[in-house]
């Protein structure tokens, strides 16, 4: 006995064709900064979010090396007490 035919599912437009928000720049790239340092809390701050949470690359939209080193600095930070691990 063959099998019932399917039915078709309707196109929806994907998401980045909605006019959603374009990709973010890495902050470090465009600012042409080499290295994350753990010192600067000022430029880290923006890198967590307000749990403590160091948050992702999607929304950062930080490139992938400075992503890595963000991770570093930030854990770096909190070890030395620049940073708190999570604000209540």
């Amino acid at each position: 006995m063959p099998a019932p035919p399917r039915k078709r599912r309707e196109k929806r437009p994907k998401a980045g064709a909605l006019g959603k928000a374009r990709r973010r720049s890495c902050f470090y790239c465009t600012e042409k900064i080499e290295d994350v340092d753990y010192k600067l809390d000022v430029f880290l701050k923006r890198f967590v979010s307000e749990k403590g949470k160091i948050r992702s690359r999607r929304v950062t939209g930080a490139c992938r090396s400075h992503q890595r080193q963000i991770a570093v600095a930030v854990k770096r930070a909190r070890e030395m007490a620049l940073l708190p691990y999570a604000d209540r």
